[in-house]
């Protein structure tokens, strides 16, 4: 019996250790990307030096979101993630709409991804090789390059991954380590950026739009409960691991880069040349091969993202199809490799549609493509974390499970009421996502948020049309 293939449905079990799951996280939040690119805006736009704490509150919020998820992750095992959490803590309808958000958000991010990968690598080959290559075109082979990982097992993606972040991560400590040496800034090391008066000053809230969106990638943990070994240990210990260090490394990365320039001429350079902030000053203290090599990181920075947020998306598909609430085939897995690659094909598909459509419209990928996408993916994302936050309470109220009343009430509501004051900010302050103050920037957050709404009102609508599939779509959540 042993020896026999698995079923086809089944995903690969005991694949991934709590360092694999780790780096699989941190892959999807493209720490190198983040503090290049997200970082000098929150600086130039935001609270100034105190972005540092603004990671420190953040990362304390998701630390509160993750003592009751990691609690319900005991119990809830499914390759879709925010579905089920919020499927078994709110109900069905809830659940349903939870997870057509989180798939329009993760497509909108991945789409960001592939704006930003195709803009950098373009440049890279005409900087370096005198070829000169739409974006597009750029994109559409990194995509192919992801797809290939997305139809390879598991293991083989978290392997590739833990090298490419292994390096993503060096190059920043070196960074890091180099201001320690030269004793800092003009200033030394400024404590006033993780001071209150300067953390939450009226630029607070601007800057928790850059801030929270740097977080985004951490929930993953639960997407491989599936195909993790002792998923019951591994995935908490895996989501406190990734939070805490995505909160240590970019409050002190940033910390670094203010003090190494000192703290008014930081903010200069941010709202002066943000896109070189990070390469003068690492070129400056390290030399201009460490600048040379922190371009090339973040190009392999966002293909790590991408090959980490496929792997998300073809589960959310896999898992809702499932269920039986979209084509049943994408729930198909390999018979070798035991992926769910026929969801994996249509999420590449769909990806190269998007981007050859992008590039025959011209649309500039850092102007048109980045800045709408950006504004989907966090309004969404947040949005659903907050729902998740709230579904442990759900979860828990019926029955404790002997789960103390810290772990699945107080740190969880906490939580959600953080990650709904979060939203909000996204929301008023959607101008510096977009790039835009028009009316039509101003209604994309609550069209977002209105697939959300739709998805449930569908699972309404599947009570009354095909009741029999309505009552199982917990049936899978109950089995684990």
């Amino acid at each position: 019996m042993e020896n026999q293939p698995r079923a086809p449905q089944t995903l690969r079990k005991d694949a991934l250790g709590l360092l694999s799951i780790v780096f699989l996280v941190i892959a999807t939040n493209g720490p190198l990307t983040a503090l290049v690119g997200a970082v000098p805006v929150s600086i130039a736009m935001g609270n100034g030096i105190g972005v540092p704490g603004s990671f420190v509150v953040a990362g304390g919020i998701y630390l509160l979101f993750s003592i009751g998820y990691a609690a319900m992750s005991r119990y809830v095992k499914n390759a879709g993630a925010f579905y089920a959490y919020i499927a078994a803590g709110l109900g069905r309808p809830a659940g349903v709409g939870g997870a057509f958000l989180a798939l329009l958000a993760y497509n909108a991010i991945q789409l960001a991804c592939y704006a930003l990968v195709g803009f950098f690598l373009s440049q890279a080959l005409v900087d370096k090789a005198g070829i000169s290559v739409s974006w597009w075109i750029s994109a559409t082979c990194i995509a192919l390059i992801v797809h290939y990982f997305g139809y390879r097992n598991v293991e083989f993606s978290g392997r590739f991954l833990c090298i490419l972040m292994l390096c993503e991560i060096a190059i920043i400590l070196l960074f890091d380590a180099a201001v320690v040496v030269h004793g800092g800034g003009p200033k030394g090391f400024p404590l006033a950026s993780f001071s209150p008066s300067t953390v939450f000053t009226s630029g607070f809230g601007p800057s928790l739009v850059f801030v929270v969106g740097s977080y985004m990638g951490f929930e993953t943990t639960a997407i491989y409960s599936e195909e993790a070994k002792d998923p019951g240990k591994t995935i908490p210990r895996a989501t406190y691991a990734a939070i805490t260090i995505i909160m240590v490394l970019y409050a002190v990365s940033v910390w670094m880069i203010i003090s190494a320039y000192g703290p008014d001429a930081a903010v200069a350079q941010a709202n002066k040349d943000p896109g070189n902030m990070w390469f003068s000053m690492t070129a400056k203290l390290v030399g201009t091969w460490a600048s040379d090599a922190m371009g090339v990181l973040m190009i392999t920075s966002l293909l790590a993202a991408l090959i980490s947020f496929h792997n998300t998306i073809s589960r959310y598909f896999y898992s809702l199809a499932r269920e039986g609430i979209i084509w049943s085939r994408l729930a198909k897995t390999h018979s070798v490799q035991q992926t769910p690659f026929v969801a994996s094909i249509v999420q590449t598909v769909c990806g190269l549609i998007v981007i050859v459509v992008c590039g025959l419209l011209k649309i500039d990928p850092l102007q048109g493509v980045l800045p709408w996408s950006s504004v989907v993916a966090s309004v969404g994302i947040v949005a659903v974390q907050a729902f998740a936050s709230l579904a442990v309470v759900g979860f828990f109220w019926r029955s404790h499970r002997g789960v103390s009343v810290w772990q699945r009430t107080v740190s969880p509501a906490l939580a959600s009421l953080g990650l709904f004051l979060c939203l909000w900010q996204i929301i008023i302050h959607v101008d510096l996502l977009s790039g835009s103050k028009s009316i039509w920037s101003e209604l994309v957050p609550w069209a977002t948020l209105a697939t959300g709404l739709g998805g449930a009102c569908f699972a309404v609508w599947l009570k009354t049309a095909r009741p029999s599939l309505y009552n199982n779509l917990g049936r899978l959540l109950n089995e684990v």
